[in-house]
């Protein structure tokens, strides 16, 4: 009789799940996830009218879908990596190329890991005024693997 109640207390139960990592300090050496993809079909209008109107949408797309990896409060002085990076944006929100008007060559993972951030985040919000656009933005990296963009930033110590 102890047995079977052993059996039947056991499949009741199962392993206690574990619990998810904390996430790391802003400033911390600890690297952070990938992006997170945007959900298909979920491109909303841009009323911008101009590309550096645009930019503010897509800096804020970008910050929605990537909250976890944003560095909170003001940069420090000395950044691991700043790029430029030039972004069209065809008429349905796809993007359509990436163009660097300023690499960071010596961190050639941070370069990588922008262009799938980017492509990640497609659809991007629908450029509905122009038909498609091509705006730029400059990209603040910090060591940690967070980032913001100089669109939103909070600026530097």
């Amino acid at each position: 009789m102890a047995a079977v109640a052993a059996i039947v207390a056991a499949c009741k139960s199962g392993p206690e799940p574990e619990p998810a990592p904390a996430p790391a300090a802003p400033g911390s050496d600890a690297r952070v996830t990938g992006p997170v993809p945007a959900a298909q079909g979920s491109a909303r209008a841009s009323g911008a009218a101009t590309p550096r109107a645009y930019r503010q949408d897509a800096a804020t797309h970008l910050y929605g879908l990537n909250a976890q990896r944003i560095y909170k409060g003001k940069l420090p002085p000395l950044l691991y990596a700043i790029g430029v990076l030039e972004v069209d944006i065809d008429r349905a929100g796809r993007v359509t190329a990436l163009r660097w008007m300023r690499a960071p060559r010596h961190a050639p993972e941070v370069v990588k890991e922008i262009e799938r951030t980017v492509r990640a985040a497609a659809p991007f919000p629908v450029p509905a005024r122009m038909q498609r656009v091509t705006y730029t933005d400059t990209w603040l990296w910090d060591k940690s693997g967070h980032f913001q963009l100089d669109t939103l930033t909070e600026g530097q110590l």
